[in-house]
């Protein structure tokens, strides 16, 4: 049987899609066998590259902010498993922005990291990218319609978010129900978890 720090081992190591890399591989990912909420974004940015810390970026902060919890809480890897879609940092498109997260990822690791943590009762899939994979033909039309319809997923253990970033911001505005109805329930499944 496979161990949870060989496997963790094995990732860090990994250099599968090394030669699409802008900045070379550098796997981010927290998991711990005890952990019993994990959340699936999207990809590092830069900084999070930089420094191996997951979300350690305004995105972060903001998704902190929406778990109402502190760095401390954050990062205790024996409460909260982190996993992207693409453990490594994609590189820039060249009209702005970040590239999608490598494919390659998913497919390779996914299955076996989450076989290694029993515990896990609620996976927040921030973003289209973790929805898409995660919930497939269960998706809404849209996004935003997707999150709408939350409760929708929980009996499968998923709770779809929007990614946290500055461009969400216009999207917050436009959908006020998310802080109104969303996040109060998302603060109370994470305190439930996290106690």
């Amino acid at each position: 049987m496979e161990k949870l720090s060989d496997l963790l081992s094995e990732i860090s190591a990994c250099k599968i899609c090394e030669p699409e890399l802008d900045l070379g591989a550098r796997p981010v990912v927290v998991a711990n066998a005890k952990a019993r909420l994990m959340i699936i974004g999207q990809a590092p940015g830069t900084k999070v590259h930089a420094t191996g810390i997951p979300w350690n970026d305004p995105s972060g902060d903001r998704l902190r902010e929406w778990l109402q919890l502190d760095k401390d809480q954050f990062y205790n890897e024996e409460n909260i498993a982190i996993m992207p879609m693409g453990f490594c940092y994609p590189g820039k498109i060249p009209k702005g922005g970040d590239k999608p997260p490598r494919p390659e990822c998913a497919p390779q690791w996914h299955e076996r990291l989450k076989a290694q943590l029993p515990k896990i009762g609620l996976t927040l899939l921030v973003g289209s990218y973790a929805q898409k994979y995660y919930l497939g033909k269960e998706m809404q039309k849209t996004m935003t319609e997707t999150i709408r319809h939350y409760e929708d997923y929980l009996d499968r253990g998923f709770l779809p978010l929007p990614h946290p970033s500055w461009r969400t911001t216009g999207w917050l505005k436009k959908n006020p129900w998310f802080d109104e109805e969303v996040l109060p329930f998302l603060r109370q499944k994470t305190k439930a978890f996290l106690n």
